[in-house]
C-alpha cells in the first residue's frame, strides 16, 4: 500500500467513528421511549389481567353465597320436618331441650348438671338473686 491510502483509511474511520456517534445519540432516546412504551403496556396488561382476577373472584364469592344461602334453605326445611316428625306437638322450648339430650347422647362426654330457674342454669352462686352487683352495694345511711 502506498503512503496516500493510509490517509484515505483514517478518513473513513474517522466518519465511520462520527457516524455512529450520531447514530448512537440518536437511536438511545428513541431506545428510552421503545422502552417507556413497552413498559407502558405491560402496565397495562397486568391492570386488565388484575381486574380480571377480581371480577372472577367476586363472581366465585358470589356463586358461593349463592349456594350458602341454598344449603341454609335446605337445612331450615330439614330442621322444620324434623320437628314435625320428632316435635309431637312440643313447644319450642321442650323442642330445644329434646335436642340438647339427644346431642349429648351422641356425644363421648359427661355432663354435669346444675340447679336452674325456669330450665336455665344458675349463673350465680348467691343466696339472693335480687342482691346489688359487688362493689355496687347501696348504703341507707343517706
Amino acid at each position: 500500500m502506498s503512503e496516500r491510502a493510509y490517509p484515505f483509511f483514517a478518513v473513513i474511520a474517522i466518519a465511520f467513528g462520527i457516524g455512529l456517534i450520531c447514530l448512537g445519540m440518536w437511536g438511545c432516546p428513541q431506545y428510552g421511549n421503545y422502552l417507556a412504551e413497552m413498559r407502558g403496556k405491560a402496565e397495562l396488561a397486568q391492570a386488565e389481567f388484575s381486574k380480571q382476577v377480581m371480577v372472577q373472584e367476586a363472581n366465585a364469592n358470589l356463586e358461593a353465597e349463592k349456594l350458602n344461602a341454598e344449603a341454609e334453605v335446605v337445612r331450615a326445611k330439614g330442621t322444620a320436618d324434623a320437628r314435625g316428625v320428632e316435635g309431637f306437638g312440643m313447644t319450642n322450648e321442650e323442642y330445644i331441650q329434646y335436642l340438647w339430650v339427644k346431642k349429648l347422647s351422641m356425644a363421648d362426654t359427661s355432663v354435669v348438671s346444675l340447679p336452674s330457674d325456669g330450665g336455665l342454669p344458675v349463673l350465680t352462686l348467691d343466696a339472693d338473686p335480687k342482691s346489688e352487683i359487688a362493689g355496687t352495694a347501696s348504703t341507707e345511711e343517706e
